[in-house]
C-alpha cells in the first residue's frame, strides 16, 4: 500500500463481502423453493427472497466499485485521497440505505420495479452517495494534477452509471413507458458504463501485473469505450421487443445486441495476450487467475451466452424463461463480480501483511469451486430453460405443469449453487481471516516507512 488513505478500500471491501454472502443466501433460498414444499411461504415468499438477492447484488457490486476506486485512484495520481472522512460517511450512509431497503423489501415496501425496487427515500441517498463519491474522487485527480486514461475510462463509467440512475428516480402511469425507460439504467449499466469501469479495473490490473505497456493498454480502452457507445446504447433495443413499442426496435436491437460481445472479446484478447507476454510472473499469482478468469467469463456469460438468446426470432421463445437466468447469471458474475474479487485479490496482501502472495491455497479452492459451481448453474438453468421453452412454449403446457417436468433441473441447481456458495464461503473466510494491518510502503524498496503502522479504521493522516 502506497498511501495511507488507500486503507479505507479495505473497509468498502468488507462490506462487500458481507452483502455479498447475504446475496447467496437469499439466491439459496430463492431456488430450494422450486423444489418444495416451502415452510417460509407466508414469511418469506419467492418475490421477496428474489427482490433482495438481486438488489444485493447490484449494491455489494457498487460497494465494491467504489472500493476499489479508492484503491486505485490514488495509486494512478500518486496521491492521498481528497478526504478521508468524506469516504467514511459515504460508506455509513450506503450502509444504513442498505439495511434500511432490505429491511422494507420484508415488509413489502418497494416500488415494484424490477431491479430498480428501492423506494423513493432510498434512491435520493443513492443519488447523494454517488455525488459525494465523484466528488471526493474529482478532488484527488485534481489535487494530483496527473489523469490518466484508465483513471479516465474509469470515472467516465462512474459518472454515466450515476447520471443514468436519474431515469429511476421517475414513476410513470403508463407501464410501457415504464418499462421503456427502466432499461435506461438497468441496460445502459450492465451493458453499457459498468463494463466502461471493468475495462479501467483491468487495464490497470494488467498493467500492474504483467507488466504490460501503458498506452497499448489505453489504446484498447478506447476501443472498448467506442464499442460500448456504439453497441451498448442502440443494442438497448433488444430489451424492447416485447413491451409494446414500434416494430422498428426489432432489428435495430438483433444488430447492435450482436455487436456488444466484440468489446468483451477484445477485453478477452487484451487479457490473455498481456499475460502471456508477462509469463505470469508476477507473485500474486491468484489476481492473476481471478484476472484472465473475468475476461474469459464475461465472453462466455456476457458475450456467448447473450448472444445466443438475443436474436427476435429466438428472443420471442426464450423471453422470461430460464434462460434468461442462465445469460444473467454467467454474464453478471464474469463481468463484474469477479472483477471485484480481481482487485480485492490484488489489493489484500497490501492490508494483511501477515498473509504470503505464494500460499494462497484457501484462495484458490475458492477460484476453482465458485468457477465450477458457476459454470454447473449456467447448465442448469440452459437445460431448464430449454425445457421450459419447449413445454410451455411450443407444446402450450400450463406453466405450474411446465415447472414440475423441470423440476430435475432444479435439485441439479441447487447441488452446483451449494458448491458455488462453498466457494463464495472460502473467499469470504480468506478475506476476514487475517487482521488488517495498513503498512505504507516505498514503492522502490517495499519497505514499511517508520511510524506508517496503524489497525482499525482509525486514520492517522501526515
Amino acid at each position: 500500500m502506497r498511501y495511507r488513505s488507500q486503507q479505507v478500500a479495505y473497509w468498502y471491501f468488507a462490506v462487500a463481502m458481507v452483502l455479498f454472502g447475504l446475496q447467496i443466501v437469499f439466491g439459496l433460498l430463492s431456488a430450494a423453493k422450486y423444489l418444495g414444499p416451502d415452510p417460509l411461504l407466508y414469511i418469506l415468499p419467492f418475490d421477496v427472497t428474489k427482490m433482495i438477492h438481486t438488489n444485493l447484488l447490484v449494491v455489494w457490486v457498487l460497494t465494491g466499485f467504489m472500493g476499489a476506486t479508492y484503491w486505485m485512484v490514488p495509486d494512478e495520481s500518486r496521491t492521498e485521497l481528497h478526504s478521508v472522512k468524506l469516504a467514511y460517511v459515504q460508506l455509513g450512509l450506503w450502509v444504513l440505505m442498505g439495511l434500511a431497503t432490505v429491511i422494507g423489501y420484508l415488509f413489502r415496501y418497494g416500488t415494484g420495479n424490477k431491479l430498480l425496487e428501492q423506494p423513493l427515500p432510498s434512491k435520493i441517498v443513492i443519488v447523494i452517495v454517488m455525488l459525494m463519491f465523484l466528488y471526493n474522487i474529482l478532488m484527488t485527480i485534481r489535487k494530483s494534477g496527473r489523469f490518466t486514461t484508465t483513471e479516465g475510462v474509469l470515472l467516465l463509467g462512474l459518472a454515466l452509471a450515476a447520471v443514468l440512475y436519474l431515469p429511476a428516480l421517475l414513476e410513470y402511469e403508463n407501464y410501457t413507458i415504464s418499462i421503456f425507460y427502466r432499461w435506461w439504467t438497468i441496460h445502459l449499466w450492465v451493458e453499457g458504463v459498468w463494463e466502461m469501469i471493468q475495462g479501467g479495473f483491468l487495464a490497470y490490473l494488467l498493467i500492474r501485473l504483467s507488466g504490460a505497456d501503458r498506452e497499448v493498454m489505453e489504446k484498447w480502452l478506447y476501443v472498448i469505450v467506442g464499442l460500448v457507445f456504439i453497441a451498448g446504447i442502440l443494442g438497448t433495443a433488444h430489451h424492447y421487443y416485447w413491451v409494446g413499442v414500434p416494430q422498428y426496435w426489432l432489428p435495430i436491437g438483433g444488430f447492435f445486441s450482436a455487436l456488444e460481445p466484440v468489446a468483451l472479446v477484445g477485453m478477452a484478447m487484451y487479457a490473455y495476450t498481456a499475460m502471456r507476454r508477462s509469463g505470469l510472473s508476477h507473485p500474486n499469482t491468484l489476481a492473476l487467475h481471478w484476472t484472465i478468469g473475468s475476461a474469459v467469463f464475461t465472453l462466455f456469460g456476457a458475450g456467448l451466452l447473450g448472444l445466443a438468446h438475443t436474436w427476435p426470432s429466438v428472443n420471442k421463445w426464450t423471453h422470461g424463461t430460464m434462460v434468461t437466468a442462465m445469460h444473467g447469471h454467467a454474464a453478471f458474475y464474469g463481468a463484474y463480480a469477479m472483477i471485484v474479487m480481481v482487485m480485492i485479490s490484488y489489493a489484500l496482501p497490501s492490508f494483511t501483511p501477515d498473509r504470503r502472495d505464494t500460499n494462497r491455497t484457501l484462495g484458490y479452492w475458492a477460484f476453482w469451486l465458485q468457477i465450477a459451481g458457476m459454470f454447473g448453474m449456467t447448465l442448469s438453468f440452459a437445460t431448464a430453460g430449454i425445457g421450459q421453452v419447449y413445454l410451455e412454449r411450443i407444446l402450450g403446457l400450463g406453466y405450474l405443469d411446465t415447472q414440475l417436468k423441470i423440476q430435475v433441473h432444479f435439485v441439479m441447481l441447487v447441488a452446483t449453487a451449494s458448491l458455488f456458495a462453498l466457494g463464495v464461503a472460502l473467499f469470504i473466510w480468506d478475506f476476514f481471516r487475517y487482521a488488517p494491518r495498513f503498512a505504507v510502503t516505498d514503492e522502490a524498496v517495499g519497505e514499511p516507512r517508520a511510524g506508517s503502522i496503524a489497525s482499525g479504521p482509525r486514520m492517522v493522516m501526515p
